[in-house]
């Protein structure tokens, strides 16, 4: 049984969770090392449900979903439809009867509106069910160990980060996280999210991105589907190449107290090239983050952000297009 106390998050996206359990480098070699519990019980959640709910997501989305088998996990993108901007994220599992989804704080009563208002004559119901489950994410092995969340849904993908994103009872998530051996806290879950190269919808990505920036192609976007909201941005920009920003990793300076704001200025001498996503110090790599810059932005130059000295790596070409597919470590 965990004895240990939880340091909450006070501010920014993960407000109301743990932010760590009083050694966050030792909570990250834990995940590493296959094991932990981490509560994303502020997320968002909901479900579709109805015979006609998967063609209908379909319809809406960036994802294939007429064929989704039970148990699949899935990612989709609700995108703009002049524009192809993204505007939501639907992290999903379909259970046979029931489609299952987790989304950002804060993000479910505006997604589930959007929802309601396209069911027109369809066999479809849309719910907020945020107040009654929370998401667990678990870590140890290949599938969910016997323990109290058997036999709950998981979604298993490949943006999960290795594990599982278990839909929880709300009202059983604060035994789950104070009997379990090894509790770690957002701060180990993003600083293993940043490494990876996975964004955030909405804190990496901000109102004018597309998912070719973002190196979504692989994770959230079908690129031989029907039509959706937003296809033609999508596959004009995936056919041509060259999309406005590229999403990067950068490896900050070690030796600044602090790390930069979400949103703050990607600075290459006078001149601004960016927008700064998440950060996080992580185990091994010391402070990293994940940004978007313009295309044209020398693949090899080094940037300042806040005042903090930041190095790039590049996690979408800048030429990406039909040759080419981002690769995430």
């Amino acid at each position: 049984m965990s004895r240990v106390h939880a340091v909450m998050a006070e501010s920014g996206p993960d407000q109301g969770v743990a932010w760590h359990y009083g050694n966050p480098m030792r909570e990250q070699r834990d995940l590493e090392a296959g094991r932990g519990l981490v509560d994303l019980s502020h997320r968002g959640v909901l479900t579709v449900t109805g015979p006609d709910r998967l063609s209908w997501l379909h319809s809406l989305t960036t994802q294939h979903l007429t064929d989704l088998a039970p148990g699949v996990g899935t990612t989709a993108l609700v995108l703009s439809g002049s524009q192809g901007h993204i505007e939501h994220v639907l992290y999903g599992v379909d259970d046979g009867e029931t489609f299952w989804a987790h989304t950002e704080p804060g993000a479910a009563t505006a997604l589930v509106a959007f929802l309601d208002s396209m069911r027109f004559m369809l066999r479809v119901d849309v719910a907020d069910r945020t107040t009654d489950y929370g998401i667990v994410w678990q870590l140890q092995g290949p599938e969910p160990v016997e323990g109290p969340l058997t036999g709950l849904l998981t979604r298993t993908a490949p943006d999960s980060l290795g594990g599982h994103d278990v839909f929880v009872p709300r009202d059983r998530i604060a035994t789950l996280m104070a009997e379990t051996e090894h509790p770690a806290g957002t701060w180990a879950y993003e600083a293993r999210r940043i490494a990876a190269g996975i964004p955030r919808i909405g804190v990496d990505t901000d109102e004018r991105a597309i998912p070719n920036e973002a190196g979504l192609l692989e994770t959230a976007v079908h690129l031989n589907k029907g039509c959706y909201p937003g296809q033609e941005t999508v596959g004009r920009v995936q056919a041509l190449g060259r999309p406005p920003r590229r999403l990067v990793r950068l490896q900050l300076d070690g030796s600044a107290d602090a790390l930069p704001d979400v949103g703050a200025a990607i600075m290459l001498g006078e001149r601004q090239v960016g927008r700064m996503g998440s950060s996080a110090r992580h185990y091994e790599e010391g402070p990293i983050g994940l940004a978007l810059v313009k295309r044209n932005t020398p693949v090899d130059a080094d940037f300042v952000v806040d005042g903090i000295a930041a190095a790039q790596e590049v996690l979408v070409d800048p030429e990406i297009g039909d040759h080419f597919r981002p690769q995430f470590r």
